[in-house]
């Protein structure tokens, strides 16, 4: 399949490498805004994996996930974070069409989800460094929603406000539908080569 005229269909996507974005310190880790690093904490408890490891030289830590997925938190600042996810890939011998990005996206209804693939970045800081470091936009991602219907219209302006116990909850639930319906296995999961 010829990636650049033909986008995949999201049934089709066995990624090889999973990044969340985030920010590693600890005052945001329960923030809006790291919804991709919550997510692949979630998907690492449901396989029992080991401590996260870093990697001499880089800028992320890993995890593997199975023997062919492997999961990536970058760690810098989110809006920093291509430098990051150019060097796992390279570090791992995976081509971009392979990367599945998990990150918020403030345009979508808090805790639904989508996902896209080849598309701009749409404001998000992360992602478009993402798309500069790889020179490339053709790479999955898997947008969750952080806006509620009483947030305001700019995202600055609560992306790194502080999750509830009850959002938490809500975004965990999502994490699970995602996972378990057939197509989420499929992408989490099962073999990709």
């Amino acid at each position: 399949m010829d990636i650049a005229s033909t986008p995949p269909a999201p049934q089709d996507l066995k990624p090889s490498l999973i990044v969340g974005l985030g920010n590693p310190e600890k005052v945001y880790r329960e923030t809006f805004h790291n919804v991709g690093f919550l997510m692949l904490d979630f998907l690492a408890a449901q396989v029992a994996q080991r401590e996260w490891r870093p990697h001499r030289g880089t800028h992320f830590l890993s995890l593997p996930l199975s023997e062919h997925r492997i999961l990536v938190k970058p760690q810098c600042y989110m809006n920093s974070s291509g430098q990051a996810v150019k060097e796992a890939l390279q570090a791992f011998s995976i081509p971009p069409h392979q990367l599945l990005v998990i990150h918020d996206d403030a345009d979508i209804a808090f805790a639904k989800w989508k996902f896209s693939y080849a598309r701009g970045s749409a404001g998000h800081k992360g992602v478009a460094s993402i798309i500069e470091a790889l020179g490339t936009p053709q790479f999955w991602r898997l947008r969750i929603g952080i806006r509620k219907s009483d947030m305001p219209q700019k995202a600055g302006a609560f992306v790194l406000d502080k999750m509830t116990e009850s959002d938490k909850r809500a975004l965990y639930s999502t994490f699970r539908q995602l996972i378990e319906n057939r197509n989420g296995k499929k992408i989490f999961f099962e073999e990709s080569r």
